[in-house]
C-alpha cells in the first residue's frame, strides 16, 4: 500500500521556480553562438509542378558525332546528371516586390533560374567583398548549391521575376533558412 506524503507549498514553489531557472540556463547555455535565420521580405516562392523521379543515371552525347576526337572533346556538350536515389523535381515561380528579398538560405541541391522581369542581385555568404552578381530580364544562372547560403535581392523600382528548375534529394526540404553571415551590409 502506498503512503500518501503531504509536501508543504513552500517546497512546491521552490521546486518549481529552481526548475524555471534551471530550463533558463540550460536554453541560454545551449543557444548561445546560434544566430537566427534572416526571413524573406517582399518575396513569393511558388511551386507549378513538382515530380519525383527514382534513380536517375542520364548522359548526353556530343552534338557533333562524327568529328575527330580532338574536335569532340573541344566543341562538345558535355551533360552527366546522376543520382542514386530518389529524386524530387520542382518547378518554381519566384516574385519580388521592389526592396524584396528571399533572406539567406540554401538548397540541398542545384538550381538552373532563368529572368522573366526585372532584375535580381545576388550575393553569396563564403564572399568576403560582398560582390553583386546581376541578372537581368532574359538571363539564366545557376545555383549550384555546394552548401553555401545565398540571398536573391530585388535592388530595382520594378517587380522582378524568376522561373526555377531544382532538383533536390526527395524527402529533403526544397530550401533551408541561414542566418545572416554578416559579410554583406544591407
Amino acid at each position: 500500500m502506498r503512503q500518501k506524503t503531504e509536501v508543504p507549498p513552500k517546497w512546491t514553489r521552490l521546486v518549481c521556480n529552481s526548475a524555471v531557472i534551471a530550463l533558463t540556463a540550460l536554453c541560454s547555455v545551449a543557444n548561445t553562438g546560434r544566430v537566427w535565420a534572416t526571413p524573406a521580405a517582399g518575396f513569393t516562392a511558388t511551386t507549378i509542378m513538382s515530380g519525383r523521379f527514382d534513380e536517375i543515371d542520364v548522359r548526353n552525347k556530343p552534338l557533333i558525332s562524327d568529328s575527330s576526337e580532338v574536335d569532340r572533346r573541344a566543341k562538345a556538350w558535355l551533360a552527366l546528371e546522376k543520382a542514386p536515389g530518389s529524386s524530387q523535381l520542382y518547378i518554381q515561380s519566384n516574385v519580388w516586390q521592389p526592396g524584396g528579398s528571399t533572406g539567406w538560405h540554401t538548397h540541398p541541391g542545384h538550381s538552373l533560374i532563368i529572368v522573366t522581369a526585372g532584375t535580381v542581385t545576388e550575393y553569396e555568404a563564403p564572399d568576403l567583398d560582398c560582390k553583386p552578381h546581376i541578372y537581368t530580364e532574359g538571363t539564366s544562372f545557376i545555383d549550384s548549391h555546394h552548401h553555401h547560403a545565398h540571398i536573391l535581392r530585388n535592388e530595382g523600382d520594378s517587380v522582378a521575376r524568376t522561373i526555377a528548375i531544382q532538383l533536390i534529394p526527395a524527402g529533403e526540404a526544397r530550401r533551408i533558412d541561414s542566418a545572416d553571415p554578416g559579410t554583406c551590409h544591407f
